[in-house]
């Protein structure tokens, strides 16, 4: 599996950003797709993760209300819609795949596929 993150930038607090991660080498609807951040010198922190099945979501209390994470099989492609960004929203964003469950994708140490991160910065 090849996943690449794109979609990173630099914004204002309170403005937007779109991520993409592009999937390649498996079938993307068998896979759950998650979205995770790291800054450093701190662990790789569970943002948000949709189940191929049904598209069923879930959030880190830290996003909950503020992003959205999708994905469009036809393109196999995910996305995560990120808006009202702050300060603490900066890190280097990763998206991962794994066929295991929704449960599982929340930690960094069980997943199987990594792309490489995409740096979001927000400004004041």
């Amino acid at each position: 599996v090849q996943l690449q993150a794109s979609g990173g930038g630099c914004v204002q607090t309170g403005g937007s950003l779109r991520l993409s991660c592009a999937f390649s080498g498996r079938t993307f609807t068998t896979f759950f797709m998650a979205w995770f951040r790291q800054v450093p010198g701190k662990e790789r922190e569970f943002v948000a993760v949709i189940n191929w099945r049904d598209s069923i979501t879930n959030y880190a209390d830290s996003v909950k209300g503020r992003f959205t994470i999708s994905r469009n099989n036809a393109e196999n492609t995910l996305y995560l819609m990120m808006n009202s960004l702050n300060a603490d929203d900066t890190a280097v964003y990763y998206c991962a795949a794994d066929r295991s469950s929704s449960a599982t994708m929340r930690r960094s140490s069980a997943i199987d596929y990594w792309g490489k991160g995409t740096q979001v910065t927000v400004s004041s």
